[in-house]
């Protein structure tokens, strides 16, 4: 199971960098959609890669992956919220879904649940 975690670790480390470097421009859209400030956006986006750094050194020193992979799950919840509050269609609902479901994965291979 330690495998599939570390894939998945890589997968949702890789996404957030993805997004947050090389598709700000859709993060940047999507915040003012939201009407959260850029302040706000810079803090979650250092927050994100910060997180998908802790996922990558676990890879290395798991001890370090729980926290990480509890605190990106909860800002994929956060994704969620917005989502659903501004009704935005099934397609953008997607992606953080999905990095919330491999984060709880994460999570309970570090707890040793799974």
């Amino acid at each position: 199971m330690i495998i599939y975690s570390n894939i998945a670790q890589v997968l949702v480390s890789l996404s957030v960098i993805i997004i947050w470097v090389f598709r700000y421009y859709n993060v940047e859209k999507e915040f003012r959609r939201y009407h959260l400030s850029d302040l706000t956006r810079s803090i979650v986006g250092s927050t994100k890669i910060a997180l998908s750094t802790l996922l990558i050194a676990g890879i290395w020193y798991p001890d370090l992956v729980l926290i990480p992979a509890l605190l990106m799950a909860a800002l994929m919840v956060a994704a969620q919220y917005f989502h659903f509050k501004f009704r935005n269609p099934w397609l953008y609902h997607t992606p953080s879904l999905l990095l919330l479901i491999l984060c709880l994965f994460i999570a309970a291979v570090s707890l040793k649940l799974i």
